[in-house]
């Protein structure tokens, strides 16, 4: 069951402005991850459950950060039925994002109050996904469609909040031009959480660049 209702995900989400993304099949290099990027400010971290058996890694890691990481949100990405979002939710997913809209998801989750943010890429998704109560969209991948994407629809939709995954880099550059186009947070996997970063077991580096990217989104802001 949920620790955190999804009025609590979404202002975190605003509050941060940052979702890590991450997934790796070793459970104690993800729970040193998970604690660096924890120590960095990050407050959330998407799991992209995308290999075999990703649900007892996840499980492990949601444990680990229930009892040693207090006010750690975890959610899971890479979603695409409802029976996998309700697996994941009993482990106590907190959210559950999708790269595509699919209804049966967001009945799954509205029925237990989780937070979904579905993948969309038009106007006409995303007007769908708040019918169905979505309250943080996911633009994916958002480096298809950029900044300008986001700026036009924030013109007639003031009230619409974007969350851009693929695309969105470390750089100041980067991502001041998702912020000023009018995002309300950014999810960042490989930019962030890189090949290297694993390989090298940097977690005291990827420490300090969570911490930056959090720091750089602060000052934009």
């Amino acid at each position: 069951m949920a620790q955190y209702t999804r009025i609590e995900v979404a202002n975190v989400m605003k509050e941060t402005g940052m979702v890590p993304l991450f997934y790796h099949s070793d459970i104690e290099l993800g729970k040193k991850v998970l604690k660096a990027c924890y120590d960095g400010g990050a407050r959330l971290m998407e799991f992209t459950a995308r290999g075999d058996f990703a649900f007892e890694v996840f499980l492990e890691l949601n444990k680990f950060a229930i009892k040693e990481l207090p006010g750690m949100i975890m959610g899971v990405g890479s979603i695409t039925d409802a029976g996998a979002a309700s697996i994941y939710m009993s482990m106590g997913a907190n959210f559950i994002v999708t790269p595509s809209l699919r209804e049966d998801i967001a009945f799954a989750c509205n029925r237990r109050k989780v937070l979904w943010s579905p993948g969309c890429g038009s106007l006409t998704e995303i007007n769908k996904a708040e019918e169905l109560g979505c309250e943080i969209v996911k633009l994916f991948p958002g480096s298809t469609y950029g900044p300008g994407f986001v700026k036009a629809i924030k013109g007639p939709q003031p009230w619409t909040s974007v969350m851009p995954t693929g695309g969105v880099s470390t750089e100041v550059e980067n991502l001041k031009g998702w912020f000023d186009a009018g995002v309300t947070c950014v999810g960042m996997g490989s930019k962030l959480i890189s090949k290297e970063i694993l390989a090298n077991k940097d977690f005291k580096g990827l420490e300090n660049s969570v911490r930056e990217a959090l720091n750089t989104i602060k000052k934009i802001r």
